[in-house]
């Protein structure tokens, strides 16, 4: 039998926020933590990172930091900035992520990891900050509060992707993997592609291995390619979706969240001033009304 579990007592920088956005923040909390009292299986929440958690692509992202430091021909930064505009404005069917995989691997092949790894960490503030969603902050921080393991599942390379993790807070990846030979030199190989079907299977394996009940954990997505993702849950949620993703969620009647705020990540660190929780009220009150609303719907 499923009951609803006590509401944590608001962090003191909450009482500082419009009553408005008070309440609404109360209403959003209660069906991310509806959980059964006694949990048999632990769940899970699991987000796609590349325009759910962030506002665009993190692989086109470092483009500009390895242009600089030599990895990166002008010509292929001028092409990377339009592959970022066209995937921010339209998405990226199935096709275009795998040419874009090959080229990848084309591109890197003899690169040293360590290399790429110290550029990732030396300009990962400046790269990646400026895009976190506030919404998908509040999420993470809302399932984590509810017990769930947050996991970041992503077709971008576990070079980029785990250390934005770690920024974000979460500490479980799953991330596509480029092989190395004995010197640490990337070869045009996968070790792990986490794309598409990918990513079920990847999110099956982890749930034998940690005895997750998929049935009650969530999924969050862009992408239409994600649509097994998305199947391999019991709570589907779509972010930001593209035309296809968007009709698909319509048809199953998948609540559907529209993140709009790129965040500093400073207030997670220190206690958060007035001003910064006032800024990011209108936006979050908004994803709790929408959520609340959303996950609820399904249950009327």
């Amino acid at each position: 039998m499923r009951s609803w579990s006590t509401l944590r007592s608001p962090e003191p920088a909450i009482d500082l926020l419009p009553s408005i956005f008070y309440f609404l923040l109360l209403a959003v909390q209660e069906p991310l933590r509806r959980t059964d009292r006694i949990r048999v299986m632990p769940e899970a929440a699991f987000f796609d990172l590349d325009k759910t958690i962030i506002a665009g692509s993190s692989t086109l992202a470092f483009g500009k930091p390895l242009y600089k430091a030599g990895f990166l021909k002008r010509k292929t930064v001028v092409r990377l900035g339009i592959a970022q505009l066209s995937y921010m404005l339209f998405g990226a069917d199935e096709d275009d992520l795998e040419r874009a995989r090959n080229e990848m691997l084309d591109l890197v092949s003899g690169w040293h990891r360590a290399e790429i790894d110290a550029i990732v960490a030396q300009t990962l503030d400046e790269v990646i900050e400026p895009l976190v969603y506030a919404e998908a902050l509040f999420l993470i921080d809302e399932h984590r509060r509810s017990g769930r393991e947050v996991y970041i599942v992503s077709a971008s390379p576990e070079e980029f992707v785990i250390p934005i993790a770690k920024m974000v807070g979460v500490d479980n990846v799953i991330a596509t993997k480029i092989r190395t030979d004995g010197l640490g030199r990337y070869v045009p190989e996968l070790d792990r592609y986490v794309m598409g079907p990918g990513k079920a299977e990847a999110m099956e394996e982890v749930a034998a291995q940690h005895d997750i009940d998929l049935a009650g954990s969530f999924a969050y997505t862009d992408s239409f390619t994600d649509m097994p993702m998305l199947g391999a849950v019991g709570n589907p949620v779509v972010v930001n979706p593209e035309k296809e993703l968007r009709e698909a969620a319509e048809e199953n009647d998948w609540p559907i969240l529209e993140f709009q705020r790129p965040v500093s990540l400073e207030p997670r660190v220190v206690t958060p001033k007035r001003s910064a929780w006032v800024a990011a009220g209108a936006g979050l009150a908004a994803l709790g009304a929408a959520t609340f609303y959303a996950l609820t719907r399904k249950r009327s």
